[in-house]
């Protein structure tokens, strides 16, 4: 599984350690992950997925459903139906 958010997509990104004489080695800043049960009444089912801080918002802002089509329209979701 790769750290990919299914409903924002965000991703790791890549930066910088500067150490005290500003030595710079390569790091990654990885995102906030962590995986949630949904229960879908369309469809008297659970779904897992795997969400940022800022994914889980969007879903009590508009609403499982329509996060899921979106989602599914992007590309980030590959199979839920």
């Amino acid at each position: 599984m790769s750290k990919v958010c299914q409903v924002t997509g965000k991703k790791a990104m890549v930066g910088n350690n500067v150490s005290h004489s500003h030595r710079k080695t390569k790091r990654r800043f990885d995102i906030n992950l962590f995986k949630k049960k949904f229960y879908l009444p369309e469809e008297d089912r659970w779904v897992t997925l795997t969400l940022s801080a800022h994914g889980l918002r969007i879903i009590n802002k508009k609403g499982l459903g329509a996060v899921l089509k979106e989602s599914k329209e992007k590309g980030l979701i590959k199979k839920f139906l």
